[in-house]
């Protein structure tokens, strides 16, 4: 019984302590217990309806891991076709780079050997097809037995070879996949093979260009060579204006669009910084006493930051055409609501003491509020604007996309082909970069403005 009186002593003693230590978290209701349990709750409940209401197991479940799958990997390698059309038999094979006609290669790879009337295509570690007296044989290192296939006499005919999943045969071709890095495609006219290899091709030079295909070396040798390329321009130009002219990656058009998309940000936010800045002030109670148009003021500015980036855009698309111009409108119409309320309220919240020295020393009003006022808010003026420089260097990004111009705008075209991703996943690199970049300008610039220091 002693033992049991002492430990109740120290558990209460303890109790108080944890009481004195944070009060009034032991001592409360039951209500109060519960409101964290039941919140809980509420959100557990809330994200179960939208899981069913959004039929997220339909989305699931129709969702093509296989496309994915072709999409990650046309982002990160190219595609180069081999393809006998029966129509043509005398051309054999044409080897071309994505299916392009104007992209075909004057010689065979060296992958695909011909020999004895025989073609042979190495597909490395996919095997070997073999074609000869419409007859495609493919040797797969997985399987003993070969896969055949009768062409050239209407739709293709699988004659012997194992059942595989990756193999689909149906009434008018046989479509075969062994990896992600190979397809055969068989049909009454064609047989074509297709095979994916890492890079991004012709991201240099393009491939007519007489640079296409030349080592780091041998385009450093011709670079300082005294013979020129080309006799109006200097070497170091000419590869240059290649680069630069490239029609498959179009390099040039590219930085010009990421140049328009940095000219929206830093004009539209510009603009609405300059513009925010005096209409704070009138919509500031400890400067403009009239209530009225305080009112009047902090409507307009409800009014122009209640309607998003987004709808603004498509409203001045529609209204001045396709352009920049239409995104610059677009940034600075939602902006100045975002910094007039902002601002105003920063207005606010300043200390009145000092506006009330300045006055006091005969200052007109005027001068109260530049000397008094101003110099205490500047800072969070220059904070956000420079942090709503970087944001909308995103924000013109989706703009463009929906007509503005600028780097949106090429890459929506890009996602529409379904065909260039890697083009795609080149202007998002771009767009990281930029963002990135500007959230160190931004953030060396509020050292240098704000702090002092450079």
């Amino acid at each position: 019984m002693t033992d049991i009186g002492a430990l109740g002593g120290t558990l209460h003693h303890e109790e108080q302590r944890l009481e004195e230590q944070y009060p009034g978290v032991l001592g409360l209701d039951l209500k109060k217990r519960l409101l964290g349990p039941v919140l809980s709750l509420l959100v557990v409940a809330y994200l179960t309806l939208c899981f069913f209401a959004f039929d997220v197991p339909g989305v699931m479940e129709k969702a093509r891991g296989d496309m994915a799958q072709l999409f990650a990997l046309d982002a990160y390698a190219h595609k180069v076709h081999a393809k006998y059309q029966f129509k043509k038999a005398n051309q054999g094979f044409v080897v071309s780079l994505e299916g392009n006609r104007r992209a075909i290669y004057k010689e065979q790879p060296d992958w695909i050997a011909q020999s004895a009337g025989q073609t042979s295509i190495l597909l490395g570690n996919d095997g070997v097809l073999r074609f000869a007296d419409d007859v495609v044989t493919y040797t797969h290192p997985e399987y003993e037995q070969a896969f055949t296939f009768k062409v050239g006499d209407g739709v293709p005919q699988f004659v012997s070879g194992a059942d595989a999943d990756w193999l689909k045969v149906s009434k008018t071709q046989v479509n075969a996949r062994p990896s992600l890095y190979t397809r055969i495609w068989l049909t009454k006219s064609k047989v074509e093979v297709h095979r994916y290899f890492g890079g991004w091709e012709n991201f240099w030079f393009d491939f007519d260009s007489g640079l296409n295909g030349l080592g780091v070396g041998e385009l450093m040798s011709l670079a300082f060579s005294s013979e020129r390329l080309d006799p109006d321009v200097s070497n170091i130009r000419f590869m240059f204006n290649e680069f630069w002219m490239n029609s498959e990656w179009q390099h040039g058009e590219v930085y010009f669009a990421l140049l328009q998309t940095l000219i929206m940000a830093v004009v539209g936010t510009l603009i609405a910084g300059i513009l925010a800045l005096p209409l704070a002030f009138a919509a500031a109670a400890n400067v403009n006493p009239v209530k009225l148009a305080r009112t009047g003021v902090r409507r307009f500015f409800d009014f122009l930051r209640g309607v998003d980036m987004l709808i603004w855009s498509l409203i001045f698309i529609r209204a001045f055409g396709l352009g920049p111009l239409s995104g610059i409108f677009a940034i600075f119409f939602t902006d100045t609501g975002t910094f007039g309320k902002l601002f105003s309220e920063a207005i606010e919240n300043a200390d009145k003491k000092q506006a009330e020295g300045v006055q006091a020393t005969g200052a007109s009003p005027v001068q109260k509020y530049r000397f008094g006022l101003f110099p205490q808010i500047l800072p969070l003026f220059i904070s956000q604007m420079l942090y709503y420089l970087e944001s909308n260097t995103r924000s013109a990004t989706v703009i463009g996309a929906l007509g503005a111009g600028g780097i949106g705008l090429k890459l929506i075209e890009t996602m529409r082909t379904r065909q260039d991703w890697e083009n795609t996943l080149y202007l998002i690199f771009l767009i990281i970069v930029v963002v990135m970049m500007m959230d160190q300008l931004s953030g060396w610039l509020r050292r240098k403005l704000i702090e002092g220091q450079a």
